[in-house]
């Protein structure tokens, strides 16, 4: 069993697998106010905010607030970034291929 909110403290992003099959992988994500670089996916992603706060940056300048609850599909191959976050931001993310 594993609890979603459960983390090793840290002052950087961590992330967890949770389940992996062939056409799916489900992944926790430890935000602890923070930033990323922009990157992209060979898969479709689906985000949601469980606990906090973030804002996601795309490749054309737009951006997007989630809150707790709130949830997004970023489609395979878009560029995207973690703008910010609130402290202690708990992702689910949902990677499908």
């Amino acid at each position: 069993m594993k609890n979603l909110f459960e983390f090793p403290r840290a002052d950087y992003e961590v992330s967890e697998l949770v389940l992996s099959r062939a056409n799916v992988r489900i992944e926790k994500i430890f935000s602890p106010g923070n930033d990323t670089p922009f990157m992209t996916q060979d898969e479709d992603e689906w985000v949601s905010v469980l606990k906090g706060a973030g804002v996601l940056e795309f490749q054309d300048g737009s951006s997007v607030s989630l809150n707790e609850g709130d949830c997004l599909l970023i489609e395979k191959g878009t560029l995207h970034r973690v703008k910010q976050t609130a402290d202690s931001t708990v992702w689910l993310c949902v990677f499908i291929k």
